[in-house]
């Protein structure tokens, strides 16, 4: 099945290529100094401060306290630096990051829990030599966790979270069960579902049409549809028309967009690692 590329047409191809769980949502307090500080940042980028007024992030905005969210909005990204250089935070585009803990142990161990509710982010962590110390990442599916690492997360609209280690060891446990994702491997998990077993890392945002034709029946605008199916790595994250669209188990998708004027539909396909390839469909 060929795939689509960057700049690539496709006409009439044919036979071608959660609510989060309450455990993870408690908040927890605050003790010590702890904070995220926006070191970069680009297009629209909005901070909600837990106790207070949503507006535009700024660079040295700090995230400092339990409930604190930024939200990259599309074509925007965010880059955070955690405390005492422990490391780096990178969101792209339609991504949103909740503080859920940021605490220091009696022994000075440094605990760092950040809760991603949709979107990709990649972490660039330093090796951490207090072994009380840990950075978790908490998905609506699931939790993974590093002494020091360079791994990324992406999660879909239904909260199905791909997970993907380039460098180091990463823990990501759900439903009771645990798996080691080491350095270029990934993983997929589900809400409800345990992680599957890891595999080699692809990083692959490859897109792959298998139907592109119009749809019977209009929206509720009155506007012609377009039927739009095909497949990607199931660690991705899929955005057709710019909207998030959810893949099934083996990375499938079929969804019904509007027909723009220009007969030019966008699709940009996303891998945890923050990997990223837009495509265009052209309809004939």
């Amino acid at each position: 099945m060929p795939k689509v590329r960057r700049s690539v047409f496709l006409s009439w191809l044919f036979g071608m290529s959660v609510g989060v769980p309450a455990a993870y949502g408690q908040s927890r307090t605050i003790r010590g100094d702890r904070w995220l500080r926006i070191a970069a940042l680009s297009g629209t980028v909005e901070f909600i401060p837990f106790q207070g007024q949503r507006r535009r992030a700024r660079i040295g905005d700090r995230l400092s306290s339990v409930g604190d969210v930024l939200i990259t909005g599309p074509d925007s990204s965010a880059r955070l630096e955690v405390d005492l250089a422990t490391g780096f935070v990178s969101m792209a585009e339609n991504s949103q990051l909740q503080i859920r803990t940021l605490s220091i142990t009696r022994s000075g161990g440094r605990i760092t829990e950040l809760l991603v509710q949709r979107g990709q982010v990649r972490l660039r962590i330093r090796p951490l030599t207090n072994p009380a110390t840990r950075i978790e990442i908490y998905t609506p599916a699931g939790v993974s966790g590093v002494r020091g690492t360079e791994f990324g997360v992406a999660v879909g609209p239904e909260g199905q979270t791909g997970v993907a280690t380039l460098e180091g060891l990463v823990s990501s446990s759900a439903q009771g069960q645990t798996v080691s994702v080491r350095a270029l491997e990934q993983t997929t998990i589900r809400p409800g579902e345990p992680p599957t077993p890891p595999e080699p890392l692809r990083d692959d945002p490859d897109l792959f049409i298998e139907v592109l034709r119009p749809a019977s029946g209009r929206d509720e605008q009155g506007r012609s549809l377009v039927e739009i199916a095909g497949f990607t790595d199931v660690v991705n994250l899929l955005a057709v028309d710019n909207e998030p669209q959810s893949l099934s188990r083996d990375g499938r998708f079929e969804v019904s967009v509007p027909l723009p004027e220009n007969r030019r539909i966008p699709v940009l396909i996303t891998t945890p690692l923050g990997t990223n390839q837009q495509y265009e469909l052209v309809v004939p």
